[in-house]
């Protein structure tokens, strides 16, 4: 995908030296032959540069920009509003989150983005299949791979949109001329549609490729995501014909799936982000990906930018400063309490490789005696009562406190440390107290962090972003078993070998440092980038033994398998109880839904995830301090945009009020 994603960028700076010699004074005598017609997109060239487009406009377009990690991550259990507010209408549901999102400011993303963004996509994915389906080229490429490619693709768009919108335009065919008497097809025809793509995807897909190219095992695995969408409580008004046959199905998908993509051997390793094209991005359990390039000859300025959204202003802490190595803190997206209750912190290493938790001093003028370099910054992420910390915020500037000494490294008092429960505390919230403009305090997400950057201010970022790696097949087929014990079939037990797989891997190896650490933020490409006199705030270590308050080890931690469905982890039983679940199959779908959070936090899931599961309000309310007020049972839907709704006719004349109250979702 990475040519594909070369070939479009070249193509637009040639559209750029055409424009440019349209200048010399005999242009119009020279022959022109860069020309397209519709019969060009016939030929075997034509056809790959639609791939091209569809590829880049499917994957890497929602990359570039907030309104894709506004429609997947806000108004979760996981995360909430950071110090910066641009979206906070997304996360909040109050009478800002309408058909017209209210515009906080600039950067505010608007209730059409994503709408158009998806269709943009499917109107590629037609032109795709159209002329993929009349060319008579003898090549492979051509007539399976790009045809499947484009089925691959309208199918992955319009899960997206049914996931999002609910009943949505079904657009099949590519446009020619201007249309404006759309009408939404319902849920169950969409779905239809969807597997029927996916179906005919899998069989013309090759099975080398991954994760840069579509492949007969990513349709396998969406396809697998569309039976068990189709099967969710979202769609329980209608599903009741399909739901047994979706489920069976989609175990069986999973399985083929899980035998192509066999998990990393360390949850550490998929983060592992050494620079642009890094092995990380090539393991064998990610299953598509979509590529980026820090080729300057076809970088066009529409990179991935989401490492900015989820970094706390480490910044302006006391002798800290803005640097590549700690990325450009936006503060968009702050981790919840959730967070910090959900993960057995002894023994599951996947919070400690998923969030940052100190940083390194690095201001041009340290206080003597620390230098740069020293511990700048430390988060504890310690539980309920713990009294070892006075304070959420220890710092130079707390008066009558006492500043908490790096006892694992130089023994130097540190100058800032914040701690999610102090002095004994045995409720949520003592973090969120510091989130302001003058100082947004959370252990940031570090899946996205990219140092990999050309210049400090520089937002395109290298990494590439993953869409679908087989740990989450693991977690769609226990789903999938949980359900089918549901409706009878099987037992709630036959799920936990899928789970297990996913939280045995996730345990310390014998011999492991607990307290190493790496993110893609230590990727800096030369020094000479950094600021006059800035250090690098990048630190190898995190706070598992500060958090644990247990003596250093490196023995392998204990079991983390299910064994017994009657006694859940206490992570998970106190999240359940919080919720008010008590029944198997709501306790083992909440089961399934916080280990989807362990593994998959912040990879763009978990909106969805909640609202097929319509867990998205119990959870919201629980966990999520900003949406708790206003969260309802109509946000398991979006509202269409209104100018989707302005623009349609019907009979050469626009909807009258009533008419397009009728065509939004209820609630809006």
């Amino acid at each position: 995908m990475k040519k594909y994603f070369n070939i479009i960028k070249l193509a637009i700076v040639a559209l750029v030296i055409i424009a440019g010699s349209s200048c010399q004074k005999d242009f119009l005598k020279e022959t022109l032959k860069t020309d397209r017609s519709a019969e060009f997109l016939k030929t075997d060239q034509g056809i790959l540069q639609l791939a091209a487009g569809a590829y880049f406009q499917a994957f890497a377009v929602p990359t570039n920009g907030e309104w894709f990690y506004s429609a997947t991550n806000y108004g979760t259990d996981e995360f909430r509003i950071g110090g910066d507010p641009s979206n906070s209408p997304w996360n909040n549901y109050d009478q800002t989150f309408n058909s017209i999102i209210t515009v906080v400011n600039g950067n505010t993303a608007a209730a059409n983005f994503q709408w158009d963004e998806l269709y943009k996509g499917i109107g590629n994915a037609n032109l795709l299949i159209e002329n993929a389906t009349k060319s008579t080229s003898t090549s492979t490429a051509i007539k399976s791979t790009s045809l499947g490619e484009g089925y691959f693709i309208r199918a992955y768009l319009y899960l997206r949109l049914v996931s999002q919108y609910g009943a949505v335009p079904l657009q099949l065919d590519p446009l020619s001329t201007v249309k404006l008497d759309f009408t939404r097809s319902q849920p169950k025809d969409v779905y239809a549609q969807i597997i029927a793509d996916l179906n005919k995807a899998k069989d013309l897909l090759p099975t080398s490729g991954a994760p840069a190219k579509i492949t007969k095992n990513a349709a396998l695995h969406f396809l697998a995501k569309a039976h068990l969408f189709r099967a969710s409580e979202v769609n329980s008004a209608w599903n009741s014909a399909t739901l047994a046959t979706d489920l069976s199905t989609a175990v069986t998908l999973c399985d083929q799936v899980i035998a192509g993509h066999p998990l990393a051997s360390d949850f550490g390793a998929i983060w592992d982000y050494r620079g642009p094209n890094s092995a990380s991005e090539r393991l064998p359990e990610i299953i598509l990906s979509a590529q980026m390039t820090n080729d300057l000859n076809t970088n066009r300025g529409t990179g991935n930018t989401q490492h900015l959204y989820f970094v706390s202003r480490y910044d302006v802490q006391d002798q800290m400063a803005r640097d590549i190595t700690g990325d450009r803190p936006f503060s968009r997206l702050a981790t919840t309490y959730y967070t910090y209750r959900l993960y057995d912190m002894v023994n599951d290493s996947r919070f400690w490789k998923s969030y940052r938790t100190k940083f390194a001093l690095n201001g041009a003028s340290p206080v003597a005696p620390n230098v740069k370099g020293d511990l700048g910054i430390m988060f504890v992420i310690n539980q309920p009562g713990d009294t070892r910390y006075t304070l959420s915020k220890i710092a130079k500037t707390t008066a009558g406190t006492n500043l908490v000494k790096d006892v694992f490294g130089t023994g130097k008092n540190i100058p800032t440390t914040y701690v999610a429960y102090p002095n004994g505390r045995t409720t949520d919230g003592a973090l969120n107290t510091d989130l302001t403009t003058a100082g947004q305090s959370f252990p940031p997400l570090s899946k996205h962090i990219d140092g990999s950057r050309s210049s400090l201010n520089e937002v395109i970022g290298n990494r590439d972003f993953i869409l679908a790696r087989s740990a989450e097949t693991y977690l769609i087929a226990a789903e999938a078993k949980i359900r089918l014990a549901k409706a009878g079939t099987g037992t709630y037990n036959d799920a936990l070998p899928y789970i297990n797989a996913v939280r045995e891997r996730a345990r310390y190896k014998a011999g492991e440092n607990r307290a190493g650490y790496w993110d893609g933020g230590n990727t800096l490409i030369s020094a000479s980038l950094q600021s006059p006199g800035v250090g690098n705030s990048f630190f190898p270590g995190n706070s598992y033994y500060e958090s644990n308050n247990i003596p250093v080890t490196t023995a392998q931690s204990a079991s983390l398998a299910i064994t017994d469905i009657t006694k859940l982890p206490k992570q998970d039983e106190f999240i359940l109880t919080t919720l008010g679940a008590s029944a198997t199959y709501d306790k083992m779908l909440g089961l399934v839904l916080n280990e989807r959070s362990r593994e998959l936090a912040g990879e763009y899931v978990r909106w969805a995830d909640l609202a097929r599961t319509k867990t998205l309000v119990a959870r919201a309310k629980a966990f999520n301090v900003d949406a708790a007020p206003k969260v309802a049972d109509h946000h398991v839907l979006r509202p269409v945009p209104q100018s989707f709704l302005d623009g349609i006719q019907v009979n050469g004349k626009g909807l009258t009020a009533t008419e397009k109250t009728a065509l939004q979702n209820p609630g809006y």
